[in-house]
């Protein structure tokens, strides 16, 4: 919203400056017409001219109101000064009204579109309009056009009010029209994202596991017990991938680049970890050590662990970050996960549950390390994780 304010405002202002330098440049050219003003005060009239072009140029860059008074006291100035000292004692000549009429209309009224934005400046404007019309008045006694001048500068006046407030109505509407197009074109992306990885997925399915399991149901007719053992084992190294957040590419139909296990670090593997769950929405914080090497079957059971705190966290702890601080020693790797979410007591949870049992601590202690869990309703949990180097 402030914003689109921002962006209504600097319209308001560069309308000023164009209509009011505009009608500026017009005045002066009536005012320097020979023998339609004397030189005394076509010499005045022009210096105060200069004064009322900075405050217009001035209130279009900044916007500030003090700029809208100098504006004004100067357009009021001249048609005073006309008006009096021009031919004293004589009626306005065509050239006198006109320049009567031309500074009481553009460039005087613009200062209109900077006072619209609120009460205080509303009051204002009316303020202005009346200084202005009374000031017309009083420079334009006798002259025979004088009904003209008033109802010139009155419509003149309510005409560029309307305008200004017709452009402060738009932009905003406009600008919520735009935002609303672009949360539209963001939602259909995200869908066309969503079908496009949905179809990766299923091809990815079909050309590998459910390719396999087609074999294996059918005995294997036609492959070597050696090349369906090689399929299998290609299958299986892909699905781990998958577990620890790869996101293998194909490079023919039914061959996927795969990473080799003797060859992964856990800080290359915690990055994948990392952007597997930010895809699902859950900012995870990595701090500590992360460039250690661990066997294969150590380094799968030690993210499949963290990976299942992760999700622990994303389902059931009521916020979208946790924390994780890896740290090691010469025998042993430590993982702490951290959330601030609602917590639990652990008495509560029934022997049914197997999710942490299983996945986390059994997992753990099949390859010789352990974990540890600490929560209280209210007070987040923390999980700690340890696997032997």
């Amino acid at each position: 919203m402030q914003r689109i304010l921002k962006e209504r405002d600097r319209l308001l202002r560069r309308a000023v400056q164009a209509a009011g330098l505009s009608g500026t440049a017009t005045t002066l050219a009536c005012l320097l017409v020979p023998a339609g003003i004397n030189t005394e005060t076509r010499i005045g009239a022009g210096l105060l001219l200069l004064i009322l072009a900075a405050g217009q140029f001035l209130l279009g860059n900044t916007g500030a109101l003090r700029w809208a008074f100098v504006t004004v006291l100067s357009g009021i100035s001249i048609i005073l000064l006309v008006g009096f000292t021009s031919h004293p004692g004589h009626p306005l000549n065509l050239i006198e009204e006109s320049v009567i009429g031309m500074v009481s209309t553009a460039p005087v009224c613009v200062v209109a579109a900077m006072l619209l934005t609120s009460v205080r400046r509303l009051l204002l404007l009316l303020s202005f309009f009346a200084l202005t019309v009374t000031s017309v008045a009083v420079a334009t006694v006798g002259a025979p056009d004088r009904t003209v001048l008033l109802a010139l500068t009155a419509a003149m006046w309510l005409s560029f009010t309307l305008a200004s407030w017709w452009i402060a109505q738009s932009v905003p509407r406009v600008m919520h029209r735009i935002a609303a197009i672009g949360r539209a074109h963001r939602a259909e992306r995200h869908a066309s994202e969503l079908e496009a990885r949905r179809r990766q997925d299923a091809r990815l399915l079909h050309d590998t596991v459910l390719a396999t399991l087609t074999l294996l149901a059918h005995s294997g007719v036609g492959v070597s017990p050696i090349a369906l053992q090689k399929q299998a084992g290609d299958d299986a190294r892909l699905l781990r991938q998958l577990r620890l957040g790869g996101l293998p590419t194909p490079r023919s139909s039914g061959v996927y680049s795969l990473e080799s296990a003797t060859v992964l670090t856990l800080g290359d593997t915690l990055d994948t970890v990392r952007q597997r769950f930010e895809r699902l929405g859950l900012t995870v914080n990595w701090h500590g050590s992360g460039q250690v090497q661990l066997h294969s079957n150590v380094l799968d059971s030690f993210l499949l662990a963290l990976s299942e705190c992760l999700e622990n966290v994303r389902r059931h702890s009521g916020v979208d970050h946790a924390d994780v601080t890896i740290t090691d020693d010469d025998t042993t790797v430590r993982a702490m996960v951290t959330d601030t979410g609602v917590g639990f007591d652990l008495g509560q949870v029934g022997s049914e549950r197997l999710g942490v049992a299983e996945s986390v601590i059994a997992r753990l202690r099949d390859v010789g390390g352990n974990a540890r869990l600490f929560s209280s309703i209210g007070a987040g949990t923390t999980v700690v994780l340890e696997v032997p180097k």
